[in-house]
């Protein structure tokens, strides 16, 4: 069974960048589809990115494309998630998710992202 922990959350102010990872431990990493979930308080969990195991067709949701970035790392069975010009509504918990078919069913412990106005 695979196992993910994420990690690289922190308090930064409006227009910072910060890099997110994501360490996979467990077999068949290259076999599954890789996520990025975020919950902010009060508010339910929405999709941020996702890439396919073969690199192909990275998606983001539209509230942030253009300014993050999803990528793995196959040697390092890692999948990162760069966030670039960050705003307040970027604050949330994020958290990393795994799917060997069409559902998502392994979650990281999540990491917390606070921007500051």
């Amino acid at each position: 069974q695979l196992q993910l922990a994420e990690s690289g959350g922190g308090l930064v102010q409006a227009g910072d960048s910060l890099r997110l990872s994501c360490a996979a431990s467990g077999r068949l990493f290259n076999s599954y589809g890789l996520g990025w979930f975020r919950q902010a308080p009060g508010k339910e969990s929405e999709f941020v990115a996702q890439i396919t195991r073969d690199f192909s067709s990275p998606a983001y949701a539209d509230s942030v494309k253009g300014r993050f970035t999803i990528s793995k790392d196959n040697a390092k069975n890692t999948v990162y998630l760069q966030m670039n010009s960050l705003k307040p509504e970027d604050t949330a918990v994020y958290y990393c998710a795994a799917r060997p078919g069409s559902i998502y069913n392994v979650w990281g412990q999540g990491t917390q992202v606070t921007v500051s106005s």
